[in-house]
């Protein structure tokens, strides 16, 4: 996965940091839909610099796009599926709404905790590998 970032500052002779701009699902095009007040927000990570980019140029970044489908995968679908799959128990081992809805939300909060404790140990590991491999 290849993204646009800028350089911050040089950490030391192989690695910068970089910040990324946050994408998110609207585009941010505001005068189209009356704005939600969210700003372009970035993200600062490490990023190895093997070709020695400089504070404020406009940089290619690389990034694992199998690790970045795994966290997607555990931020999104693994809470639904939990969810999916308390409500299913539920509706097999009572027939009470209750039960089912309490453990179609017991599920959710799993999952919630899984996605939660993987992003805890991404995080202690040094998050996402990034890349600078050309300038922008």
């Amino acid at each position: 996965m290849t993204q646009i970032a800028t350089v911050e500052r040089i950490l030391d002779p192989g690695h910068a940091e970089i910040s990324v701009p946050r994408k998110s699902a609207c585009g941010h095009d505001c005068e189209e839909c009356a704005g939600c007040g969210v700003t372009g927000a970035a993200v600062h990570a490490r990023a190895k610099n093997p070709i020695g980019a400089a504070p404020g140029q406009k940089v290619v970044v690389e990034s694992s796009t199998k690790k970045m489908l795994w966290i997607i995968t555990l931020a999104y679908m693994v809470p639904v599926a939990l969810f999916l799959a308390g409500y299913l128990g539920g509706v097999l081992l009572s027939g009470s709404i209750a039960v089912q809805y309490a453990l179609a939300v017991a599920g959710f909060a799993l999952g919630l905790l899984i996605a939660v404790g993987y992003d805890r140990r991404l995080r202690r590991q040094g998050g996402l590998s990034f890349t600078i491999v050309r300038l922008f």
